[in-house]
């Protein structure tokens, strides 16, 4: 049975903040994790945009660098060449992709917020990269419409990651899985949301936490059903779900 000195170790051991970047429940794992695997073979440019985003007043939006280390693994493994991204922030997951696809590899980059990539653009250049990046300014949402309706976009993407707008998450999806290729990924990040997917309703959640809850519920229900997927959800980050597309 454990004792009362046994507990206050267990407690002590956790993330004491909501919304830490990572779920698991020991922040000693969680840096076993960074420092043993993560940290030693990260991207000289993806170690300096980390260490820049860290002083952004909102480097919570930020890719945390296990999960970077797994999208660049990922995109290796399916050969990503023609990929897209919805919701950059100061580009950490952008240059994770941006490195491993190959030198004529593309990504379609979006965002409402041009300032925040333009923080970490002069990294990305000096990485070399920058030239495989077709970045626009504002939502993402008019521009899939409008790929939606010319049929030679469908199928077209071997990889598309998304981390944006929890409230159209669903909205995205229904669009995506045009665009991108039997067999390619789709990658939803945020998916178990700071582990409020499981909180009882009277939890003291953060309002934006629990304003987006439901959203993140709502997708992960219509992910679970999609016969035109299979799907894995991972606790990695925030949690990330990864679609193959089927058919």
């Amino acid at each position: 049975m454990a004792t009362n000195e046994d507990q206050k170790q267990t407690e002590s051991g956790r993330h004491s903040e909501v919304g830490h970047k990572s779920l698991l429940q020991s922040d000693a794992l969680y840096q076993y994790i960074l420092e043993t695997s993560v940290f030693p073979r990260e991207h000289e440019a993806m170690k300096e945009l980390r260490e820049i985003t860290a002083k952004h007043p909102w480097n919570l939006m930020t890719t945390s660098a296990d999960e970077g280390q797994f999208l660049s693994m990922l995109l290796k493994l399916i050969n990503a060449k023609n990929t897209m991204e919805i919701g950059v922030y100061t580009g950490y997951s952008l240059l994770a992709t941006a490195l491993a696809i190959p030198e004529d590899g593309k990504i379609l980059a979006m965002d409402i917020n041009k300032e925040n990539y333009e923080l970490g653009l002069p990294v990305i250049k000096k990485a070399g990269v920058d030239h495989k990046i077709d970045f626009r300014e504002g939502p993402a949402l008019p521009v899939l419409d409008e790929m939606v309706k010319d049929e030679k976009n469908h199928g077209s993407y071997d990889f598309i990651f998304v981390d944006a707008d929890k409230d159209n998450y669903i909205n995205y999806h229904k669009r995506l899985i045009d665009l991108v290729k039997v067999g390619g990924v789709i990658g939803y990040d945020n998916t178990l949301w700071n582990g409020s997917v499981v909180a009882p309703p009277d939890a003291p959640l953060r309002k934006y936490v629990r304003y987006y809850r439901d959203f993140v519920l709502e997708l992960n229900k219509a992910l679970a059903v999609d016969p035109r997927i299979e799907i894995c959800m991972l606790p990695v980050g925030d949690g990330i779900t990864i679609c193959r597309r089927i058919k």
